[in-house]
């Protein structure tokens, strides 16, 4: 499983506590989740969480799936259980039975990303006079961009030392992490360099799923504005590479657990189309499980 997988690669870091929920034999629901003290998080290890259901499930049997972890949670000692959700886009099939429930056990909101996302890439045309400046610049200093299944170039010359510079951080996964992940799913990570007289100048690390073009890492050096990096990579991305994609998600523009936000970061993804979309976050008492009971 494409979850499951995605999990194994840093389990030192988190105690794994994910739930099986089945009725009878029939697994319903699956929740990956860590445990740290007495709170239960909807697994931290991954960008988006809540519960994975069966393709044919019905609300009911996802209520009594829900109610159930919450008791099981209770029993074990659990007195919270964060969950942060799973943007629509990302799921199959209509799938928002959770968003309900949480409204019906009073789940508190805790935090609200914002994030930016192109939707029907068809359509989508690039029309900013500053993001068609930054293509004609790449163009003009014949930039080149190259997909490849080596991601050394881009961690150790690019990403790893823009974030040090800007933000004093370190990309979430090492370079052996994700090097790793890409050869698990070659198809679903992608990596796409952008080079200047045979120096990698920029580039921007792909997750792909059946719906989404999701940007998981995008860094440039500091020529980036001069030789028009990253307009010419997203201009190649957004109307020729992946023109097809229902969607394309920039990922957030927030730190500070939701509350600061990088204007400059969301205008230029704004910029090149992108839409905004929230991500939120709730806590769960895992005592409120009998509210569920009026819906059963």
């Amino acid at each position: 499983m494409f979850h499951r997988d995605f999990m194994t690669y840093h389990a030192d870091r988190f105690k794994d506590y994910s739930l099986m929920v089945f009725n009878g034999k029939k697994l319903v629901a699956i929740l990956p989740a860590n445990i740290d003290g007495n709170i239960v998080h909807s697994h931290q290890g991954l960008t988006y969480g809540g519960l994975i259901l069966a393709p044919k499930v019905r609300f009911q049997s996802v209520a009594l799936a829900f109610k159930a972890i919450l008791i099981y949670l209770k029993t074990n000692g659990v007195e919270y259980l964060h969950i942060k959700q799973l943007p629509a886009m990302y799921c199959s099939q209509p799938s928002e039975e959770l968003d309900y429930l949480l409204f019906m056990v009073e789940a508190e909101l805790t935090r609200v990303d914002l994030s930016s996302t192109i939707y029907d890439l068809n359509i989508a045309k690039i029309s900013s006079s500053g993001r068609k400046d930054g293509y004609r610049k790449g163009k003009n200093h014949n930039l080149q961009i190259r997909e490849t299944t080596d991601l050394s170039a881009f961690w150790n010359q690019i990403l790893v030392p823009h974030l040090e510079v800007t933000h004093a951080v370190k990309p979430t996964h090492s370079l052996e992490e994700m090097q790793r992940l890409q050869e698990l799913f070659p198809n679903q990570i992608r990596q796409f360099d952008v080079y200047y007289n045979e120096e990698i100048v920029g580039g921007t690390t792909l997750f792909i799923t059946p719906n989404v073009v999701h940007t998981q890492y995008i860094a440039a050096n500091e020529n980036r504005q001069k030789l028009g990096t990253l307009d010419y990579l997203f201009f190649y991305l957004i109307q020729e590479k992946f023109k097809h994609a229902k969607y394309f998600d920039f990922g957030i523009s927030n730190t500070n657990q939701g509350k600061d936000l990088n204007n400059g970061l969301l205008y230029w993804k704004e910029s090149l189309g992108g839409k905004a979309q929230v991500h939120r976050f709730f806590k769960v008492k895992t005592n409120s499980h009998p509210l569920i009971d009026r819906i059963l």
